[in-house]
């Protein structure tokens, strides 16, 4: 079996693999989507293949909508070439349920997709085409918060970013430039109303991109290439609106027990590949079952009926309250944690640090300790009830291929979030920081990471960050055995705002995260013994 149109056909053939299919007409789906588009989302990576697409499945299967989605995808086109096309737009969805079993279903509510490649002529106008139809709309993302930066850590912008400011919206780049240009035709053909909506897993998303948009509109306005009208429809919701959303399911990368069990069943081509970007994909997505998406409910050219679907539609607020729920309390903090001491520690597998006592103790002072007691209870979902499921159900799940090391990715750019604003909270509620153990072991491990040195003496790969050098060279001097090596290169750290939020070394915290630093690198084995005593004394 080959997972194309075609074997759609063949109901039989695929209910023996158990697989469900679409309960719809794909290609009729797909025809009636090309001639009026209503949705398109950019970021064609798993995260989208896995929820957001599944998501308009079932409201397919349902008859609540008529249309798929057209995926497209800015960075990586590898992915449209060799994981879309060849496959009919068709994605493997590939569950891993708790108890070890997986669940599998065939999604075809992707009707297009197409490379935001401003060198391709035929893709730019059939995406300049779904723009200026009056009847889209929404466009949402998952194309990671990197993707809403203009600037680099520095403050300087990026240098793709000032060339698009430089050649205009002809010839636009980078995902922020690309969306402009495309809302600029929008706004020439009829000043249509449209909601533009990040889905990453990210703080305040619809700011950011709100931001990123409305930067590169300005710079353009200002060089020439756009009229100041365009910034006005920009900024007025009932024309433009950019809700907010919280996002959670983990959708790690395609595991090798997925595939050979694909394999085993007579499903052909369903090995991953790497493209030249780094982008490890597979025809199929293995993901948890457990999955949450709030959204701002505001959309000026109306939607579809995604509550249908299982979405939370709600008021910018609770969105908020959800998403500091998640990123500040009950799952972002403990994933960030658990990936640095499990890097540390050799893990590979998030679900096998979950057999280890230690670890399992500071994530469970981290959540229940720490956390809850100043989280705010967004009404729709129940903050410990979130948390219990995530220790006892997610993080457990043995059939869950995530890594440490994927999740330590970019940790400088979570931290200010998953630890400082907790930290924020204590000290405005005024709460004694002395009390905090986990956020500065967590903190502390964070930094002992970031020498690249595991716990047993050995050299490892840390994962990427965009400040990895910078924080490196400041942690310079620093050797493993010699506690005394490590002077005022963490306090230079500490005190940086951008990453924490606040200046930590003037809170009672800096001394502590020192003192456990210290203690880790007293030699090897000195991680896991502060990790055990400082979290049963």
């Amino acid at each position: 079996m080959k997972l194309n149109r075609a074997s759609l056909d063949d109901q039989a053939g695929w209910k023996a693999r158990k697989v469900a299919l679409p309960k719809y007409d794909v290609a009729a789906v797909s025809q009636a989507t090309r001639q009026h588009p209503v949705w398109v989302h950019f970021g064609a990576g798993n995260i989208f293949r896995g929820f957001i697409a599944s998501l308009q499945q079932r409201l397919l299967n349902q008859g609540a909508a008529e249309k798929g989605i057209v995926a497209a995808e800015t960075f990586d086109y590898d992915i449209i070439d060799r994981i879309y096309r060849p496959y009919d737009n068709l994605t493997m969805m590939v569950t891993l349920n708790p108890n070890g079993t997986t669940d599998r279903e065939i999604i075809g509510s992707v009707s297009e997709a197409l490379k935001a490649d401003s060198d391709d002529a035929a893709e730019v106008a059939r995406l300049r085409e779904i723009f200026t139809d009056p009847c889209l709309q929404m466009v949402s993302f998952t194309i990671t918060e990197k993707g809403y930066a203009l600037s680099r850590p520095d403050g300087t912008r990026m240098p793709s970013v000032e060339e698009d400011i430089r050649q205009g919206p002809s010839g636009a780049r980078h995902a922020m430039s690309i969306v402009t240009a495309l809302l600029y035709e929008r706004y020439r053909a009829g000043r249509y109303p449209l909601a533009v909506v990040s889905m990453d897993n990210c703080s305040r998303n619809g700011e950011k991109l709100q931001a990123g948009v409305t930067a590169v509109a300005r710079a353009w306005q200002e060089n020439g290439f756009v009229d100041s009208g365009f910034l006005s429809y920009l900024s007025n919701e009932t024309s433009v609106a950019f809700p907010w959303t919280m996002i959670d399911k983990i959708t790690p990368r395609p595991h090798k027990k997925v595939e050979q069990a694909l394999a085993a069943d007579g499903i052909e081509e369903m090995a991953p590949i790497v493209t030249p970007h780094g982008t490890y994909i597979a025809p199929f997505v293995n993901a948890e079952r457990p999955q949450y998406l709030v959204v701002e409910d505001k959309f000026p050219n109306g939607r579809p009926p995604l509550e249908k679907a299982g979405v939370y539609m709600t008021d910018r607020e609770t969105v908020t309250k959800t998403e500091r729920m998640k990123v500040t309390s009950c799952l972002n903090p403990l994933h960030t944690a658990m990936s640095v001491y499990g890097c540390l520690l050799g893990y590979t597998f998030i679900c096998d640090e979950m057999k280890d006592p230690d670890i399992v103790a500071l994530i469970r002072r981290l959540g229940y300790g720490e956390g809850l007691p100043v989280v705010v209870d967004p009404g729709i979902l129940d903050p410990k009830a979130f948390l219990d499921e995530v220790v006892q159900v997610r993080l457990p799940n043995p059939f869950m291929p995530d890594s440490p090391q994927r999740i330590a990715t970019d940790t400088s750019q979570k931290v200010g979030i998953r630890f400082g604003e907790t930290v924020k909270r204590y000290a405005a509620e005024g709460r004694r920081l002395d009390t905090l153990i986990a956020i500065p072991l967590a903190i502390a491990g964070w930094m002992r990471y970031l020498l690249a040195v595991d716990d047993s003496g050995k050299p490892f790969e840390v994962s990427p960050d965009p400040l990895k050098k910078d924080l490196q060279k400041t942690l310079a001097g620093i050797e493993l055995g010699k506690p005394e090596s490590c002077k005022d290169q963490l306090r230079r750290i500490l005190s940086n705002g951008a990453i924490f939020g606040s200046d930590l070394t003037k809170t009672s915290l800096a001394d502590k995260i020192e003192a456990y630093f210290r203690r880790e690198i007293a030699g090897p084995g000195a991680v896991r013994k502060t990790l055990h005593e400082s979290l049963n004394p």
